[in-house]
C-alpha cells in the first residue's frame, strides 16, 4: 500500500475511534421478531390514542360517539358514550382525559373517576373554532391544539369562522392564543419531554414541520422535518417520532426515515401511542380495527408540571 493510502486509511479509523455511532446504527425501534397483533376491530373510525399513568391506554371511535379503554390486564371496555365526537385525546398530568370534542368544536378534559366532563374552550375570541383535532400538553400544562376545518355531516353550525390555525391554552387555562397561521390543514402534533420542539403535521402541504417552542406558547424557527403528513403522533425514548396515516412511518431526531410498521387491513391509521406497564407496546388505532406490537423502546414519558 503506498503512503498516501496508509495515511488516508489511518485518518479514517481515528475518525471512527471518536464517532463509533458511525461504525453501527442503532437497533430497530421494533422488537425482534415483533407481529402486529390485531385486538379488537369493527369500530366505526379509531382515533385518539393515548395512555395513562398505569399503561392504560384509551382511544375513541368518533362515529359511534364513544371512548374506549384497554387495561394492562387486556381488558377492553366502553369507558364513555355519549364523548361529544371525541376525535384526539391526551392524558393531563392529574390523570384527566383532555378530548377534542369535535361535536360543538369544544376542547374538554374528562375527570376519569367521575365521568364528567368540564368544558375547557368553547371558543376564540367569540368565534366557533373550527373543529379541534389533537392535542399535546407540555411539561407546564400548557397545551397545543391543532384546528383545521373539516366539515362533519353531524355538525349544524355554519360557515367555517377563524383561520385554520394552532392554537395555545395556557397553563392556568385562561387564555387561548393563535400561535401559527402558517399551516394550512394542520392535524397530528406531539412536542419533546423538554418542551422545546413541536411537531405539526400539515396535510395543506403534504410535510410534517418543527417549531421551536417559547415559554410564552408561541412557535419560532418552522423547519421541514419530512416529507409526509401526520394524522396522530407519539416519541419514543429516543426521540423518534412516529407518522401515522398509511401504517406507521418512523423517522430518527433527524427526519430521516428508519423502519415502517404496515397495517395491510386497514386503509388507514389515525392514531397511536406507547403503553402497558412498562411503556414498551406500540399501540395503533386504524380505522375499524384496534392494534399492537411489542417494540424494542420505550415511549416518552414527560415530566408532570410543578405542584401537579
Amino acid at each position: 500500500m503506498n503512503i498516501g493510502r496508509l495515511l488516508a486509511l489511518s485518518t479514517l479509523l481515528a475518525a471512527l475511534a471518536y464517532a463509533p455511532g458511525l461504525l453501527a446504527a442503532e437497533p430497530s425501534p421494533i422488537a425482534p421478531g415483533a407481529k402486529l397483533e390485531k385486538i379488537a376491530g369493527e369500530f366505526g373510525f379509531t382515533e385518539g390514542a393515548s395512555c395513562d399513568a398505569a399503561g392504560n391506554v384509551y382511544f375513541t371511535d368518533q362515529p359511534n360517539d364513544r371512548i374506549m379503554k384497554y387495561t394492562t390486564d387486556g381488558k377492553l371496555t366502553e369507558f364513555l358514550k355519549p364523548a361529544g365526537r371525541s376525535n384526539g385525546t391526551k392524558i393531563d398530568q392529574n390523570g384527566n382525559i383532555i378530548a377534542c370534542a369535535d361535536e360543538k368544536n369544544e376542547l374538554w378534559s374528562i375527570d376519569v373517576a367521575t365521568k364528567k366532563a368540564t368544558v375547557l374552550v368553547k371558543d376564540y375570541q367569540g368565534k366557533l373554532l373550527n373543529g379541534p383535532n389533537d392535542v399535546w400538553i407540555r411539561p407546564d400544562g400548557g397545551m397545543y391544539l391543532s384546528d383545521p376545518y373539516t366539515k362533519r355531516a353531524y355538525w349544524t353550525r355554519g360557515a367555517q369562522e377563524i383561520p385554520n390555525s394552532i392554537l395555545f391554552l395556557s397553563p392556568d387555562r385562561k387564555m387561548l392564543t393563535r400561535v401559527t397561521e402558517d399551516v394550512t390543514n394542520p392535524n397530528g402534533l406531539i412536542g419533546t419531554p423538554d418542551g422545546k420542539t413541536l411537531y405539526v403535521g400539515d396535510f395543506g402541504s403534504s410535510k410534517t414541520y418543527a417549531f421551536d417552542i417559547q415559554e410564552d406558547g408561541t412557535l419560532k424557527n418552522k423547519r421541514l422535518f419530512c416529507s409526509m403528513p401526520s394524522d396522530g403522533m407519539t416519541l419514543d425514548e429516543r426521540g423518534n417520532v412516529y407518522i401515522t396515516g398509511h401504517g406507521v412511518t418512523i423517522f430518527d431526531k433527524t427526519g430521516t426515515q428508519i423502519a415502517t410498521i404496515p397495517v395491510p387491513d386497514e386503509s388507514w391509521t389515525g392514531n397511536l401511542c406507547f403503553g402497558g406497564t412498562d411503556r414498551q407496546t406500540l399501540f395503533i388505532t386504524a380505522s375499524k380495527g384496534f392494534y399492537a406490537i411489542k417494540m424494542n423502546v420505550k415511549g416518552t414519558v414527560y415530566p408532570k408540571a410543578a405542584g401537579k
